[in-house]
């Protein structure tokens, strides 16, 4: 699988749970395919989205952007979003944007939804 944000397979559903990793640089480049990708798993009512963030090793204010556009966009559909992450960089920076509180900040999986790592197979997305 690649690690192309753009290039994803199938997401893992845990129960409701849509599990998706991002991968690499969450950038100016990568984020059109990523708010794409991320509308669609949006789209329904009531999403549960897990993003995990951890492979992340760079983010800017347009991946920033995504995540906001996210957050968003399941609130009104009265869903949740959950992202998982360990770094200390990426929490810092959402303290410093004001955006500490947004987010609900796993330090990783929830319960119940870790599952097998992704395969060429397409268990989960990687974007």
């Amino acid at each position: 699988m690649s690690d192309i944000p753009g290039r994803s397979a199938q997401p893992l559903e845990v129960g409701t749970a849509h599990v998706v990793i991002l991968r690499g640089e969450l950038d100016l480049l990568a984020a059109p395919a990523l708010r794409a990708r991320l509308d669609m798993l949006t789209a329904g009512p009531c999403p549960d989205l897990v993003l995990d963030l951890r492979p992340v090793s760079f983010i800017d204010c347009s991946g920033l952007g995504v995540l906001c556009r996210v957050r968003n966009r399941v609130r009104a559909r009265h869903g949740r979003l959950r992202l998982v992450t360990g770094s200390t960089s990426l929490r810092r920076v959402l303290r410093h944007t004001g955006m500490a509180g947004v987010f609900e900040l796993l330090p990783g999986m929830p319960v119940g939804v870790a599952g097998p790592p992704a395969t060429e197979t397409g268990d989960r997305s990687v974007l």
